[in-house]
Formats: C-alpha cells, structure tokens, sequence
C-alpha cells in the first residue's frame, strides 16, 4: 500500500490530455461529418487571425490548461475497476471464506458460533469503520499525525461523489481499506475459539479496532512514525497478521485453556469446510496483496505473482515437513501451510520477486509449522486455532524477509541482498513497535471488559456448546 495516495495519474496529466483528445477525434464514425469541430476550428482561426503571433499561441494554452486540469482530476477507470474487484474479493476473504476455514476445524458444537464471529465481525466493524476507524486511520492527526490520524473525518465527513484518492474514488479506497479492518479483527477469534462470551468478543474486537488496528494502521499506512521509518509493509504483514497474532495470543492466554484441552479429543469436525475456506482465503488474498498497488499496473501483477509462488511453496514444505515427522501428510497441514504462506509474502508482495517469493514460502511453511505444533506445545498456551502461530509468526518472518529480499526495481527500496542491511533493522523495529503497543492495549482491554461484563462462558455453557448455549441453534 505503498501508493495510497499518489497525487496524479502516472501518465502526467499533458501527455494524458493530449492522447485523450486525439482518441475523441478517432472515435468519430467514418462518413459522419462533426460539424462542431469545423466550426470550433473556424472560430480558433479568426481568434488567431485578429490576436496575430499571440493567437498562435493559444492552441498551446488551451492544451496545457487541459492538462493541468487533467492531472489534478486523474480518475483512472481502469485502477477504479480493478480497486472495486479487489474490494469485492476481500470482503470474501472473511465472509465466507474465514468462516467456513474456522467453523471447519472446531467441534460440531461450536460450528456455528465460530461461523457466527466472523459474521457479526464484518457486520460490526463496517459500521465503526464508517463512524470513526477510517479516520482515526487515514484522517489527519496534526501534531499527532506520527501516531493518529485524527477526528476529522469522522463520519466519513469530506467524503463525497467526487473525492479521490489517487487514481480511484475515495469512496472505493474507504471500502478497500474497510475489507482489511473487518478481517484483521476476525483472525484473532481463532485464538480463543469454544469459550469467550459472544457479548464480550464484540466488546473487545470493537474497541481493539479502533484503538489497535486503526493507528498501527496509520502508523504505517496512514502517514505515521512507521511509514517515516521506511518500513516495508505492502499490504499488512505488520497491520494486519502481526497485530491480529498478538492480540490473539495475548487473548488465549488471559481466557486460559479449553477445558479439556490436552486430554479430550478436539479434533476438527469437518475439514471439508476448512478446505473450501482455505481455498476462498487462497483466491480472495490476490485482493488482499495484488489490489494493495491500489491500480492495475505491473505492481498488481507482481505481487499477484509473488503470492501464488509464495502459498503454494509454504503449502508444499508444511506437507513435506508433517509426512516426514508423521508419516501422513493431513489436509489440516497443507492448508495451514499454504495460510501461513499467504500471510509471509504479504508484506513483501508489492517489493520481492518470484526467487525471493519461494524462498519466503518454503521458510513460512517450517516457520509456521514450528509456531503451531511445537511453540504452542513447549509454552502451554491454547491457541485454538492457531492464530499466533499462523498469523504472528508468518507475519513476523514475511515482515523480517521483506528486508531481505527487496528488489529496488519492483519496490523502490532495496534490501539486503541488494546491499542494504539496514532495511532488515528497521523492518524489525515496526515489529517491536507493534508486538509491544498490541500486546499492551490488548491485555488492558480484556482485563477490563472481564471486570465489567467477564469473558469467559461458564462450564456448562462451554460442555453444551456454544451454538445452542449462546445461540439456541445446532447442526444436525
């Protein structure tokens, strides 16, 4: 998201202008006489006859005229067309496709409370991110603005028809940007899956958008210390899968373990679901990396590229890695792996490669692998459905990688095979600095939520199930 807010089209408004109107002129039917033009043209003549050498002048005037009017209004219909797609294709990531990849690996009677989570997620956090996230994130925060983006776009106050941001509607960037904040939140309720009250979730989610993700965001994004900083975070490594493993991890750790856990058999009740849900994660994720150029350009295609090397690799090495410990490669493995994959190259989609892109991949698979079978283990912590080990670890080594692999012809900024160690450092300053304002926020604010409504569902509520329990429904 590097090119949130470019200024003009990057055709230069002159040049544009000139071709446009040499198109309008081709587009006139053959035979048809465009009576306009002959006497705009006669008009010009006189104009120029009567004013002498000044009248020569004007065709030039005119032209440069239309031109800066061009680049200051440089709508793109193209980028706004691909930008709408993208949109579309991010919604889809969480509604349905991480409902369904949840919903899919816990027990049967908590299909459809987890379901339901990511539903009422996406619900929630459109309406906040129309109300206050969006500037919070994008706004302008003044003095401040090296951490928060301000009140002045509360409301989406200043958004109208003919607002743009870069070469698309503001509108669409708004609803873009909406996508990410619906699903960032929506990751962390694998963490505590089976056991936190529904009431207590929205609590928490909710004001951990505004409070957590919306300046991290900024920071980032948004025109704050991070983005001063020179970290590389193409479409959300640190935003979104570092933040959402942290608060996940830092929630599986308040709420405590599943009762059960470790001596019942919580094995997932239908991974067909799972599967579907990876795969629409797999296919709505070119969105969530290629529309992050925020334009159809080469951009788009690289890190379109990037991102399918990148999960199939860490697919393939999570498999290889579970059939040579296990002795059976499990769908519940390569699908995790391909996740973990997908999560690694997201930081790095719009700056590496495809060697680079590989390489992340088959790191991410083991990565993440180690992060959900054997980190979990060794630290006792309940995880439910890894997402720290999925989402935090493949975020913080994508986001270490970036500096690694950068090619300054793709992304601007080289990295340190291109002789520019420092980037790696700097990389891992924007993880500190999330880790830690995460980590803390998040914690303070389950602490308070459990004071005042409690989060966890009783034993009896946890033993029946969630979905009749909470939400006086089964599946049969």
């Amino acid at each position: 998201m590097s090119t949130i807010r470019s200024d003009a089209n990057e055709n230069g408004g002159v040049a544009t202008s000139f071709v446009a109107d040499m198109g309008n002129a081709a587009c006139t039917p053959v035979g048809v006489v465009d009576n306009s033009n002959i006497e705009e043209s006669r008009t010009m003549s006189r104009l120029g006859y009567v004013l002498g050498p000044l009248g020569l002048a004007l065709p030039i005037i005119f032209a440069g005229a239309g031109g800066a009017l061009a680049q200051e209004a440089a709508l793109d219909t193209g980028d706004t067309a691909w930008m709408l797609t993208s949109t579309a294709l991010v919604l889809m990531m969480t509604i349905p496709g991480l409902a369904m990849f949840y919903a899919g690996m816990v027990r049967k009677k908590n299909v459809l409370a987890t379901a339901m989570q990511s539903f009422a997620t996406c619900c929630l956090m459109t309406v906040l991110w129309m109300i206050a996230g969006y500037s919070f994130a994008f706004g302008d925060g003044g003095s401040l603005n090296a951490f928060f983006g301000g009140f002045g776009n509360l409301f989406l106050n200043g958004l109208d028809l003919e607002s743009l941001s870069g070469t698309i509607p503001e509108s669409v960037f708004m609803t873009f940007q909406m996508t990410f904040a619906i699903i960032t939140p929506a990751l962390i309720t694998g963490a505590f899956a089976d056991r936190m009250k529904f009431s207590a979730m929205l609590i928490f989610l909710g004001l951990w958008m505004l409070l957590v993700y919306a300046p991290v965001c900024h920071w980032v994004w948004g025109g704050g210390f991070l983005a001063d900083e020179g970290v590389l975070d193409f479409a959300g490594g640190t935003v979104v899968h570092i933040n959402a493993g942290v608060a996940g991890l830092v929630a599986a750790i308040v709420l405590g373990k599943r009762r059960g856990y470790g001596t019942e058999n919580m094995a997932p009740h239908n991974l067909t679901l799972s599967i579907i849900g990876a795969s629409l994660l797999w296919v709505g994720w070119f969105g969530f990396n290629a529309g992050s150029a925020v334009g159809a350009n080469g951009s788009a295609g690289m890190a379109m590229a990037v991102t399918q090397i990148a999960s199939a690799a860490a697919a393939l090495s999570w498999m290889f890695l579970e059939w040579v410990l296990h002795k059976k490669p499990s769908v519940l493995g390569i699908i995790s792996g391909a996740v973990g994959g997908l999560v690694a190259i997201t930081p790095a989609s719009g700056y590496v490669g495809p060697m680079g892109a590989l390489i992340i991949g088959l790191v991410a698979g083991v990565a993440c692998y180690w992060g959900a079978v054997w980190l979990k283990h060794v630290c006792g912590y309940d995880d439910s459905l890894d997402a720290f080990g999925v989402h935090g670890v493949g975020g913080i080594v994508g986001a270490i990688l970036t500096g690694v692999f950068a090619v300054e012809a793709i992304g601007g900024t080289p990295g340190l095979l291109e002789g520019n160690p420092i980037q790696v450092w700097i990389q891992i300053k924007g993880i500190v600095a999330t880790i830690v304002y995460c980590a803390v926020v998040s914690f303070i604010l389950l602490k308070v939520i459990d004071l005042i409504v409690g989060l966890r569902v009783d034993q009896e509520t946890e033993v029946v199930g969630l979905d009749l329990s909470l939400h006086g429904e089964t599946v049969q």
